[in-house]
Formats: structure tokens, sequence, C-alpha cells
């Protein structure tokens, strides 16, 4: 292989976060309300990934209940000094926490300690940066006391990494590239030949993201904005580019000494509409006059580049069917929240996901029994194998489509044996189509061509069968549901309770459109 394809994380993998440990590579992302935590993936070549797990997946360190769909875990940084990982992060509208925190471990695919919180970091994004002086710094991001709305500024202290609290004076670095600077973010510090780099997001998260760089001869300043900035931004290409929203950048040297960043963008199609969420792109860094340059000789992000100057190292690929036959969760499953008892099995029926039937809905602000992982392309096929006996004339078990709780698509199997395709958009649920299945298992599908989206139906091993028409899968998409995620697919179970439903496997596979 002599180029390779972005995005190298594709689907819900918003402000990517990377770091080196020898010849090693470790990167994070946001996870908003799902848990567990932040997925740490693992990479020899910067192109290849392999999900190791989650920063957070343990109910004692992420407490997640009742958090408002995009809520939760904001835009993660990860560092590796002297033999420990450090991961520092926000948490947003927690009810029973909120705030920053650091986490550590000594080996990432391990377990991670439990969260130590700093009350006195206020903000958001916060980032570490440890310096060849021997000391360690605290930046983040706030908004500016009586300032116009959007205005923030990038705040610094330094950090004491064995008391794991911020000392010393605090300094604020910069409050963005413009007079009239909005959201200005997402600080990363480096220090290259000599001076220190201050690397930001800047013009909020979508179409007028960008990517904006300050540099000082101190840690604490004063800092001057390059004046090429933004040194990134797709905003002057216009709404119909394949690549928008570019910004969140982090940066990372390789052990041959060449630079790369990974950085968030996004990929509308049909329309302005990015069904996938923000993603994580790889793009070459090189450095002129003190300042970064971002994939030099176009100024913008390809979907192609030369692979970087490091052995090749693929992971094997993953099977596009779980059959539910390991002792636990394959990582790649999530939560919507944390839970609060345990609702599903692999035990109780061997080669089965046993989902507990519950109350609790994806229409609230709960956890309701429901396992769902990321959608990563726009042409795509899901499916499940179903066997349910619903106990009561509520209960549903199946697959839906998630944005949010308000915006969410779902095909449920019920009493009578009804499958019911219904599409929830602005808080309200519209019943697109109904039909029936003979008794025993069955199986239930979505495929998407774009944005034109097909609910599937089969009993048993038969063909294929649509339910209703084609739908257009734009209520799926921020432009519509808000927020800062992608969808999710997953699988549900849902009514007044005294059963379960059992999967005997989910496919996942990208179609070729």
């Amino acid at each position: 292989m002599t180029q390779f394809e972005n995005p190298v994380l594709p689907g819900s993998h918003p402000d990517p976060s990377v770091c080196r440990a020898g010849s090693d590579y470790y990167l994070v992302t946001s996870t908003f309300e799902y848990f567990p935590g932040l997925p740490i993936y693992h990479s020899r070549d910067l192109v290849h990934w392999r999900l190791l797990g989650h920063v957070l997946d343990r109910p004692s360190q992420l407490p997640l209940q009742g958090v408002r769909a995009s809520g939760g875990l904001y835009a993660p940084t990860i560092r590796h000094h002297e033999g420990v990982f450090y991961v520092v992060c926000t948490l947003v509208d927690g009810a029973a926490k909120s705030g920053n925190f650091v986490v550590t471990a000594p080996d990432p695919a391990g377990e991670w300690s439990e969260p130590r919180w700093l009350p006195e970091a206020d903000g958001f994004d916060p980032s570490l940066f440890f310096d060849d002086t021997g000391r360690a710094w605290w930046t983040a991001t706030r908004e500016v006391p009586g300032g116009r709305p959007g205005q923030t500024e990038v705040w610094l202290r330094e950090f004491d990494p064995a008391g794991f609290e911020l000392i010393g004076e605090e300094h604020v670095l910069w409050s963005g590239s413009l007079r009239d600077s909005v959201w200005l973010e997402a600080p990363h510090l480096y220090k290259v030949d000599g001076k220190y780099v201050l690397l930001c997001a800047e013009g909020g998260t979508d179409f007028e993201h960008s990517v904006v760089v300050a540099t000082a001869d101190d840690i604490t300043g004063p800092y001057r904005g390059s004046p090429l900035n933004p040194v990134l931004t797709h905003r002057h290409l216009g709404r119909d580019h394949p690549i928008a929203a570019v910004g969140h950048a982090d940066l990372v040297r390789t052990q041959e000494d060449q630079w790369f960043a990974v950085l968030l963008a996004t990929r509308p199609y049909g329309g302005y509409y990015y069904n996938l969420g923000r993603e994580t792109f790889l793009v070459p860094v090189s450095w002129e006059a003190g300042g970064p340059v971002f994939s030099p000789g176009t100024g913008r992000v390809e979907t192609r580049y030369d692979v970087p100057a490091l052995p090749a190292h693929p992971w094997p690929e993953d099977d596009p069917t779980d059959d539910f036959d390991a002792p636990v969760l394959d990582p790649a499953w999530m939560f919507l929240r944390t839970p609060d008892e345990v609702f599903w099995s692999l035990t109780d029926r061997p080669g089965h996901l046993r989902l507990r039937v519950r109350p609790e809905s994806i229409t609230d602000l709960a956890s309701p029994s429901l396992v769902l992982r990321r959608q990563q392309h726009q042409d795509f096929h899901a499916s499940c194998e179903l066997e349910f006996a619903p106990a009561h004339p509520a209960d549903a078990a199946g697959l839906v489509l998630l944005q949010n709780n308000d915006h969410h698509v779902r095909l449920l199997l019920g009493a009578d044996r009804e499958v019911a395709l219904v599409r929830r958009a602005g808080g309200r649920d519209e019943l697109l189509a109904t039909t029936q299945l003979p008794g025993g298992p069955v199986r239930l599908g979505f495929e998407a061509a774009g944005q034109e989206y097909r609910a599937l139906v089969a009993a048993g091993a038969g063909q294929w069968r649509e339910v209703g028409e084609p739908f257009d899968g734009r209520v799926l998409s921020t432009q519509a549901a808000g927020g800062f995620t992608g969808v999710h697919i997953g699988l549900y179970a849902n009514g007044p309770g005294g059963t379960w439903a059992d999967f005997g496997s989910f496919t996942y596979r990208r179609l070729d459109g």
C-alpha cells in the first residue's frame, strides 16, 4: 500500500487526540452520552487502528445517568510521559458529577484509574503539556465572563502530576485569531525548535470550523497569532465539497521525524447532511517559519495521501457478523448512558445476546435495554437475528437507527407477530409501515444507499422483503437533530417487562454504492 484513505476512523469519532510511546500510537475521541466512554485505539503506522477498549469502562468512572443528548464527555486529550499515560477530559451536564478530570494508566490497554476531579479547573477541552524543563502544564478553554456569545479564551496553569492538582499562577494565553473570533477551543501545546506552539480550533464545530495557531518564546506568552490563520479550514470551499467542518487537530511526531495531524471533519451527502457525524482524518504536516503547514501543497484535507514512512502494520479485519459467542461484548458495542443495572447476558443462552425487556425507552433520557455500534458508511447493510415472544401487548424488540431520543427510526417486532417501522422526528412518532410475520426466529435489517434507507424483514432463513417504502435518512443527520454525534445502530428491547429478547447475531457491512 502506497497511499491511505481518509477518514482513518469512519463514523462518529470526533475530537481526536493522539500520542506516541516509542513506536506505538494511541488515539482517543469524544463519546458524549455513550458508555463506556472514550474509545482508545492503537496503531503502529498511523493508518491502521484497532480498538483496544475504552478509557472509562466502569460505572464508577463515568456517571452519565440523566445526561442530555450530546452532553457527557467532550474533547479528551491523551499524553504519555515517563511511562504513564494520561487522559484529561470534561464531563458536561452530568447530574451526579460535572467538570474536568484526569485518569492515568501504565498500559493504555489495561485498567485506567478512577477520575481525579479538578474543581479548580474551569472551562472545557482540557489538555496537558509536559515541557522539557520538567514542568507540566494544563490548558483549557472557557467562555469570557460578560463577553459576547461564543467568545472564549485559552488559559494555562501548572499541573502537579504527583498531587493531580493545579498549582501556581493562572495565565490567559490567547483569545483567538480575530477581534470577533468565536469558540476558540481545543487548545494543545507543543514545543518545536525552542518555540511554544499553541494549536486551537476556532469558528464552531460545523461549516466554519477551522484550525488556528499562535506561538510564543515563553510558555506563559505572550502568544502571537500566525498571519496565515486559519492554517486549515474548508469553509471557503463551499457546502458541496465532499469534506467539510475541518478542525480540532492534534499533532504527533513520528520516530522517523515526520509530523502528522489527526483532526475531525465531516462527509456531507444528499445535500449538506452528515449522518456519520464527525470523523477522524489524518493529514501530513510540515513546518515553515516556526509554524505548521497542514497538507503541504494543497492546504486542504484530501481523501488520499502517501502513507507515513513507517512499517505498515495492518490489523486483522473485523468479522462483519457478531455471533455473540464470546464471554463479553465486543468493545465496538456501547450503551446509551451508564447502565443502572445489568440488563444483558451472553451466558444465559450461549451464542445469543439476551436483552431483558424493560420500560426504559430510547425516547427518554434514560439507559434503556439497548446496545449500539456506529454507522460507519454512507452505504451499508445492518441486520440481526431475533427470537422474541412478547409477554405483554406493549412489549417490542428489534433494530433501531439512533441519532438521539427525539430523532431515530425503530423496526420492532411486537405483539401478534407484527413488525412496525416508526420514524421519530422532533419528538413525534410517525408510523411508516407494518407487516406480519409467522412464528419462530425472524431477521430485521436496514440498508442505506446514501440518504435512501430501507427497512427489511425475513422469516427465519427466508428471503428479505421491504417494510413499506424507502424513507429519507436526513432525519438522522445533525442538521435535523442538532447535537454532536452520528448515527448509531442498536439492538433494543422495551415494554412493561417480565420477558427477554434473544439476538442470535448482528451483521454490519459496507455496501458498494
